[in-house]
């Protein structure tokens, strides 16, 4: 009788066991994400910490690009995507216009002008202008007036400039292209502004890798890659003039002077230019990266993994904020994350409200 009695209560143990393992196990919540690498390592990051904190969210991010990221949300293949640069009017036709997609900025980075000049003593200084007559191929040697005009006492040698450039179509060649299109016409007749350009000379290289193989390998050389990359791996990068006139290095601070300069452009929409922005502390080559929803999550086909969603969006533009200098990304400024929190706010489930939906 006893041995009886053991045996159902172990059963009933065993039952309970798998009824708590089931029930748990259909309570959590997945979501996939895919994209822009550039910011890959800070959703990396916040992935994990929100993770820890939300066991029962599980999410996927794939750093697949910014024309990948755009083609899964614009699919609905992903449930949400991420791209340096905002859709362009053909990508928002297909989703079916402005009005139905919300481009969430995370955080804000910089290009920087990375070169190699090994007998240079101080620091030098580059203005847009001087940087789109490089690129054009009408600056060629270093002691250039226009070049010497901004290192005023500087030592610059009789060496010829190399330019080096992405090969492949980039987040971070639209960003710097499109500062460029800013500094003169002719620049943007010649080049114009795109992820992938005909530049006129120069040599090329794929991916920040690559460009930076060029400039570390010849020498005179000069090129464009992303801040972050340039601090991780100790490139040398120069300080940049911008739009009020001030020198500035790009930095986490100098970013995040620039998103704030173009907190009033966010009336009537997040995905704002901010490279070229008015600031004395403004770096003139800033950009923000985005992640890319549908502002009625009814695609997502399951209301938890709406408020999933929403909940990790909101604490990224919170919490996850701190994590970014860290990583050497800018965080979003006080009136940038206002601004955020506040569309976030506005994100449906099938018509209805999800505003107090954070978990």
């Amino acid at each position: 009788m006893i041995k009886t009695i053991q045996n159902v209560m172990a059963t009933l143990a065993t039952t309970a066991v798998v009824m708590v393992w089931a029930t748990t196990a259909s309570a959590d919540v997945r979501l996939q994400g895919a994209g822009a690498t550039f910011p890959a390592p800070i959703y990396q990051r916040w992935v994990t910490e929100y993770q820890t904190q939300h066991p029962d969210v599980k999410i996927d991010y794939q750093s697949i690009g910014s024309g990948g990221g755009i083609k899964g949300i614009t699919e609905k293949t992903v449930d949400f995507g991420a791209s340096d640069a905002p859709m362009n009017k053909k990508e928002l036709a297909a989703v079916g216009g402005e009005e139905k997609i919300l481009q969430i900025p995370t955080v804000a980075g910089a290009v920087v002008i990375a070169y190699n000049l090994p007998d240079f003593q101080g620091e030098l200084k580059l203005d847009g202008p001087a940087i789109a007559d490089i690129f054009l191929g009408k600056i060629t040697k270093w002691n250039d007036p226009k070049i010497a005009a901004l290192n005023e006492g500087a030592q610059l040698p009789d060496m010829p400039i190399t330019s080096a450039h992405r090969t492949d179509g980039s987040g971070t060649t639209y960003v710097f292209t499109s500062y460029l299109a800013t500094q003169g016409d002719e620049f943007k007749e010649k080049v114009g502004a795109s992820k992938q350009v005909e530049w006129p000379g120069g040599q090329g290289g794929k991916g920040n890798e690559g460009v930076t193989q060029v400039v570390q390998q010849t020498k005179g050389a000069l090129g464009y890659v992303e801040l972050a990359y340039a601090i991780q791996n100790k490139i040398a990068f120069a300080t940049l003039k911008n739009k009020d006139g001030k020198f500035v290095k790009a930095s986490p601070e100098t970013v995040s002077a620039a998103g704030e300069g173009a907190v009033k452009q966010m009336d009537k929409g997040l995905a704002v230019n901010i490279w070229n922005q008015s600031g004395e502390n403004a770096y003139p080559i800033s950009a923000f990266t985005y992640i890319i929803v549908y502002k009625d999550l009814g695609y997502l086909k399951d209301e938890n993994k709406a408020k999933a969603l929403v909940g990790f969006l909101n604490w990224a533009a919170t919490d996850g904020q701190q994590l970014a200098g860290s990583l050497d990304y800018a965080p979003l400024s006080a009136g940038v994350a206002a601004k955020v929190k506040e569309a976030i706010g506005t994100l449906q489930w099938s018509g209805r409200p999800l505003a107090s939906a954070a978990r």
